[in-house]
């Protein structure tokens, strides 16, 4: 049985940025498992949609493997194709891993990997109060809004224009986090708004600036 804590939307615990950014959408509760200490260290959120174009499959590979060299904690849903070729990359570094179900973590099943991770302190599992065991398109989106506004960085692999993942770069711009996508070789020009167009070597150096870990 997983050891699940619990805080209320009024715990002075609770994350300012979630009441701050989402308002009546934030969630009543946290829902978390793992390594505590997660909560508050740096962050970067990680997405990356089911759909996304072949000429940014293999850049998505790159961020994952520039990802592995720095000790910023990578939150995603890991629930996506690519998102799932991420957890295995990301296990095998030094990297300190949240991942986001957006479903109760009540009945959680740990795999071997997720095991190892505990066991190294490396892993934490948050859930946004969601109670349900399948999540719903509307909960999934108010998961990646929440991982987004408790993050310094925002890295959307693939955003396309009108979709749910270019309306999550949109609201992580508005909020003023540092967002980043790869542009489409095909659509160069279809880049959101606010967003800036990735260079896999600039997420350590801009790390680095801030103090939060080496440049390598």
């Amino acid at each position: 049985m997983l050891s699940i804590s619990r805080i209320a939307r009024d715990d002075p615990r609770y994350p300012d940025v979630l009441r701050a950014h989402l308002g009546t959408l934030a969630p009543a509760h946290l829902q978390w498992s793992g390594h505590e200490p997660l909560l508050t260290a740096p962050q970067l959120a990680l997405f990356c949609s089911v759909h996304c174009p072949g000429a940014i499959l293999s850049k998505t590979f790159d961020l994952a493997n520039v990802l592995r060299q720095n000790l910023v904690a990578v939150m995603s849903g890991f629930h996506s194709p690519v998102e799932k070729e991420w957890f295995l990359l990301l296990q095998r570094s030094a990297t300190p891993l949240i991942s986001c179900p957006a479903r109760s973590l009540d009945k959680k099943r740990l795999c071997a990997e997720e095991r190892s991770l505990m066991a190294q302190k490396r892993l934490l599992l948050l859930n946004f109060g969601f109670a349900a065991r399948r999540a719903t398109r509307e909960e999934a989106l108010v998961r990646n809004l929440c991982m987004a506004a408790l993050a310094e960085v925002v890295v959307v692999a693939y955003a396309a224009p009108g979709s749910m993942s270019a309306y999550l770069c949109q609201m992580a711009s508005r909020w003023g986090k540092r967002v980043y996508s790869f542009a489409d070789p095909d659509a160069p020009g279809d880049v959101a708004p606010g967003v800036r167009v990735l260079d896999v070597r600039e997420l350590p150096q801009w790390f680095a600036g801030q103090g939060v870990i080496s440049a390598t």
